[in-house]
């Protein structure tokens, strides 16, 4: 991964070693985090004060290019830092002090270790002669986010904090992205030591290989060559290398079809001819089987995870394997790789597109006619859609397909996790990178809105809407009140369903619609709350305790409520209209709308249905 990631500012790097001049000041510990964070580039921090980190907000309150956004809750902050790093490229930042403060970022923490976001958590410590004695507010947050971390730092020193925090950010945004925490004993905050920059960073066991061997590389374009129903099989690793450029470039050079993933979307544009779509358990038919009836797949940045594959022994049996990957674990851990690839996304692309014209310049070009007659014949014949509900209800589908299509050019989307983030995968178009942020490793509820308000602050220009689901926005709506109070006048899109959608859609599918604990709503004996336009009426499905328009008015936003499809334009352009301020819209939408395609979970993708009882009709092209 290079410093070149779409949409981010090269922050400036420590030295590595040798002589260096600064200017050397006599500050607290404290004093010299806020220099080393300004000094590393970060502009924003996610956070709240407690007792342990407390020293460090005393500077931070002196500090004109450190900007501290207060949060509601710990895990606000760590989403927030996510989407910042999302959508800006840069390294996302989050604080929050010792015990119970430290462990709300486990979370945050987990799911951009799972997405390789990068992102350094900064967590106040009990004091270095405390640690270990369960002193008040102590957890050993080193230990418990190990597994979850690509490094974290225990500091016990005063004058290791700027060479740490240099370590960190470098760790952080270098090779495979991800997150890594800094724990500060507070004695280390208070006590006097000196501070100059740039440190030395020491860290010999840390080399990360960017530069593909050029074997591999004609290796790979031969087969692609050689290939009669080739397919490329594009993740998040694309994206984060800035590498679609150079996808694009391959792509059409090949002719290959290309899939992106759920964390590729945009990595490739979605009108795009050569696109198929997103793969996976809801993916489209033609992406799905694209892989399965491949007879090589260029997996590029992805990590062949179970929700691509399906059932795994039975996951395109017929094709050869090119894997490219800056993280050497990921090559073969799941799929054997005929031709491994370590290195930077954009530098493997780039090396194979010279390759491959190597190759076209010897004679040797691919002919996909056959396989792409195949592949044009199943898009055509099961392309995504949905209908419309028959009691003139909302689509659910319907009213993310025009947020889409009404948002102003160059928005950002960023979507909870259920059946609301696969349809906003589905019906949104993405054409950019760093449109589309979403929590794809974790699955984890409650990312949306504090993500959209990180996203906002990193790129304020831009509009951000967070496509949310009435479940999960129950879980970090608190962070509305962040977003007002701070100037952050993100969109959010309540898919109010009064379920847990997804988990609805299992039981109706696999437990014999015996609807256990999903029910979200007040009831079909309840009736619509005082106040509310059609008070004393029976309500239509949806969540109405809370009523999610005074919840959101109460913390400071625009709110509005959706019913009816014959006013969702004008409710969508009246939300895109307000930018004083966050808007909250309502959205009453039908509860038995489901996602398809499917993939049963633990079946082979053989088994993808295009909709309820549908099982695609493919033919047999093995043999072609």
């Amino acid at each position: 991964m290079t410093e070149q990631a779409t949409g981010a500012h090269p922050q400036p790097r420590p030295r590595s070693g040798g002589q260096h001049s600064a200017t050397v000041e006599h500050v607290t510990g404290a004093q010299s985090l806020i220099r080393s964070l300004e000094e590393v580039g970060a502009d924003t921090v996610f956070g709240i004060p407690g007792g342990a980190i407390l020293p460090a907000y005393d500077p931070m309150m002196d500090s004109t290019r450190v900007r501290h956004v207060l949060v509601r809750h710990e895990q606000g902050a760590g989403h927030a830092a996510t989407g910042y790093a999302q959508a800006t490229g840069r390294v996302g930042v989050c604080m929050a002090t010792s015990g119970p403060g430290a462990t709300n970022l486990v979370t945050p923490i987990a799911d951009a270790h799972m997405d390789s976001v990068p992102l350094v958590a900064i967590t106040g410590q009990v004091a270095s002669k405390a640690i270990g004695t369960d002193a008040f507010q102590e957890a050993d947050i080193v230990g418990i986010t190990m597994p979850i971390t690509k490094h974290n730092f225990l500091v016990t020193k005063a004058e290791d904090i700027p060479r740490v925090i240099a370590q960190a950010f470098h760790i952080a945004s270098t090779g495979r992205p991800g997150p890594v925490l800094v724990d500060i004993a507070k004695d280390a905050l208070q006590a006097k030591t000196t501070f100059s920059w740039p440190p030395v960073m020491d860290l010999p066991g840390y080399r990360p290989v960017t530069k593909p061997h050029a074997k591999q590389i004609r290796e790979a374009a031969k087969l692609i060559t050689a290939a009669k129903r080739p397919i490329l099989y594009v993740g998040g690793g694309v994206l984060k290398a800035g590498a679609t450029a150079e996808l694009k470039v391959l792509a059409e050079l090949t002719g290959a079809p290309v899939t992106t993933t759920l964390m590729a979307l945009g990595a490739f544009p979605d009108s795009h001819p050569l696109h198929l779509g997103m793969p996976g358990m809801h993916g489209s038919v033609a992406a799905v089987t694209g892989l399965q009836k491949a007879d090589l797949i260029v997996a590029l940045g992805a990590r062949f995870d179970d929700r691509v594959t399906g059932k795994l022994d039975s996951f395109a049996p017929y094709a050869k394997i090119v894997h490219a990957d800056i993280d050497p674990a990921e090559i073969g851990k799941n799929r054997a790789a005929d031709v491994p690839i370590v290195g930077d996304a954009r530098e493997v692309i780039a090396d194979l597109v010279q390759a491959v014209q190597k190759e076209h310049s010897e004679g040797q070009q691919g002919d996909y006619t056959a396989w792409w007659k195949d592949l044009s014949r199943w898009r055509e014949t099961y392309p995504l859609g949905y209908d419309q509900p028959a009691d003139g209800s909302l689509s659910p589908q319907q009213v993310i397909e025009r947020i889409g299509q009404l948002a102003p050019e160059g928005t950002i989307f960023a979507a909870g996790v259920g059946q609301h983030q696969m349809w906003a995968a589905h019906f949104v178009q993405y054409e950019k990178p760093a449109t589309w942020l979403n929590s794809g490793g974790a699955g984890t509820m409650g990312y949306a809105v504090p993500a959209a308000m990180g996203a906002k602050a990193g790129v304020p220009g831009r509009t951000v809407w967070a496509i949310d689901g009435d479940g999960c926005f129950q879980m970090t709506n608190q962070e509305l009140t962040t977003c007002a109070l701070n100037n952050i006048p993100i969109k959010v899109a309540i898919i109010n369903n009064g379920v847990l959608g997804m988990v609805r859609q299992w039981q109706t599918l696999f437990y014999n619609q015996r609807y256990s604990n999903t029910v979200l709503h007040s009831g079909p004996q309840a009736t619509v709350p005082d106040g509310d336009a059609t008070a004393g009426k029976q309500p239509s499905a949806g969540t109405r305790v809370p009523d999610f328009v005074k919840l959101s008015e109460a913390m400071g936003c625009y709110a509005i409520r959706c019913e009816s499809p014959d006013d969702l334009d004008r409710v969508i352009a009246e939300a895109n209209s307000v930018n004083d301020r966050p808007v909250v819209v309502d959205f009453i939408v039908h509860e038995d709308a489901m996602v398809w395609p499917m993939v049963a979970a633990g079946t082979s993708n053989d088994e993808i249905l295009a909709a309820r009882d549908v099982r695609p009709d493919f033919g047999d092209n093995e043999d072609d």
